[in-house]
């Protein structure tokens, strides 16, 4: 048993894929490919490195000792120059020319633009399959009639599918400024200590078109086509608010279709999935707790309370760069994407094997509805020759003690029931059945469902949900 401290997003909820993009591993690996980079590039515009240089750069370029690593930065207190002693020790004939020019920052943010378009590209994938999930339960479900909410109390009904649409809209704007995101990401690329480019002017003996050319090329090396125009020694850290804003977009749509599941889940009529050998609770064996929509709403508000970090650290850099934002990245940024990325695991999970309880969806609304329909009544029954005010004040009446029966003696609606009996509305209880038939009550739902799905989702999903399944397996929902 360890005795250190580990943590949850590893442990419990951040998939294997996204935690490997924010490894060690992968960030080590790709500062020796910037350095290669930079090398390369410098050598094609005519620096001396040598070709074995280069061939011992490539062929040492996930060769990475940790332990060796940790041991030189214990020496050096400095994370990029304990790498590039690490580095010379694999390519000893490169040792004289790694990092040739560059600062950090070169290293650092460039792998952090790099590191963030990958996470990016692995939370839009999420959101697809997630969105796909919640497409085909909308489509099953186009038509069912349920009690509709507002301020969680009864309202006009609505359609178990057309409910759905909602959560899927939310996450389809959240697609849109996710590919916003990966579509403009840009390099920092290579500009030297405060972002002058003075120290490559200097190697290219004051040629400015070479400076411009090995900005390019490097940052082509590393697949980008745009850089930052200009920039301090970093990025502009508006960059991290941004991006943390977009995955704050996605975890508000995953928490909020979390609630709305949750009181689902107490109501009885829709409950996410449930193990056959799941407990949900220690003391109380029958009870069935939606812990996955809980957490969901649980790590999405950590995604959503860790916006506030990267707004304070861009608010707060001096001039071309203090060192403050440095701890405060390495722990906000990666939490950000590991959080998101276990709440969608969760949420697609949840999506695909939801269960829908239609004699409660049914019943929960057949409670309500004759108080709903009451001014169908009074229509049908005034076209039938009532007088509309003597009949409006007889259903105010009857609808008043009916509700205070139902509160006061916990007693089932008899709304009905009461305008069968009284002959000034001339209406059987067959004949107002009929009259508060659900479906007559949800509007345009199914309708709205079918062509939201056809004319908005089906485009997205053709475009993207092949890709998605084809780079992701099953979520692994591991707690």
């Amino acid at each position: 048993m360890t005795t250190g401290y580990r943590h949850p997003l590893a442990e419990r909820y951040a998939s294997a894929e996204m935690q490997a993009i924010f490894s060690p591993a992968r960030r080590f690996g790709t500062w020796r490919r910037l350095w290669l980079a930079l090398a390369e590039t410098q050598a094609e515009l005519g620096l001396a490195i040598p070709a074995e240089a280069l061939e011992q750069m490539r062929a040492h370029l996930d060769d990475i000792d940790l332990e060796r690593a940790a041991e030189y930065e214990r020496r050096f207190r400095h994370d990029v120059m304990a790498h590039v002693h690490l580095f010379g020790d694999d390519a000893p004939a490169a040792r004289g020319i790694i990092h040739l020019g560059a600062t950090s920052c070169f290293i650092g943010d460039n792998t952090d633009l790099i590191l963030h378009r990958d996470a990016l590209a692995l939370v839009r994938d999420r959101v697809v399959r997630t969105a796909e999930a919640l497409a085909d339960f909308a489509r099953r479900h186009r038509a069912l009639p349920c009690l509709g909410y507002t301020h969680f109390q009864p309202a006009q009904p609505t359609t178990v599918g057309k409910r759905a649409a909602l959560w899927l809209q939310d996450l389809l704007l959240d697609l849109e400024e996710l590919e916003y995101r990966l579509a403009t990401i840009r390099f920092r690329g290579v500009r030297g200590t405060t972002g002058t480019q003075a120290s490559f002017l200097e190697l290219f003996e004051g040629d400015g078109g070479r400076v411009d050319a090995l900005d390019e090329g490097v940052a082509r090396r590393m697949g980008f086509e745009e850089r930052y125009p200009v920039s301090g020694q970093t990025y502009p850290r508006k960059v991290d608010a941004a991006l943390v804003a977009t995955l704050a977009g996605v975890a508000a749509s995953l928490s909020k279709m979390g609630h709305d599941l949750r009181l689902l889940a107490h109501l009885r009529e829709v409950e996410e999935p449930f193990e056959a050998e799941q407990i949900g609770s220690s003391a109380m064996p029958y009870k069935r707790n939606p812990m996955r929509a809980e957490r969901i709403c649980a790590v999405a508000r950590h995604v959503i309370t860790l916006l506030q970090d990267p707004y304070q650290t861009a608010a707060t850099q001096w001039l071309e760069r203090t060192l403050d934002d440095s701890a405060n990245r390495r722990l906000s940024l990666p939490d950000a994407f590991l959080a998101l990325d276990g709440a969608l695991v969760l949420a697609e999970n949840v999506a695909r094997g939801l269960i829908v309880n239609p004699r409660v969806v049914e019943a929960n609304l057949q409670q309500h509805l004759p108080f709903m329909a009451s001014e169908v009544i009074l229509m049908h029954a005034v076209r039938a020759g009532g007088d509309r005010q003597e009949l409006h004040e007889a259903i105010r009446t009857h609808s008043l003690e009916a509700a205070r029966r139902m509160k006061d003696e916990g007693a089932p609606p008899d709304l009905l029931e009461r305008i069968a009996a009284d002959a000034r509305f001339g209406l059987d209880r067959e004949q107002l059945q009929r009259l508060i038939d659900p479906g007559r009550f949800v509007g345009r739902a199914p309708e709205q469902v079918d062509r939201f799905l056809e004319e908005h989702v089906r485009p997205v999903l053709d475009r993207l949900a092949a890709g998605a399944h084809e780079r992701l397996g099953e979520p692994d929902v591991r707690v």
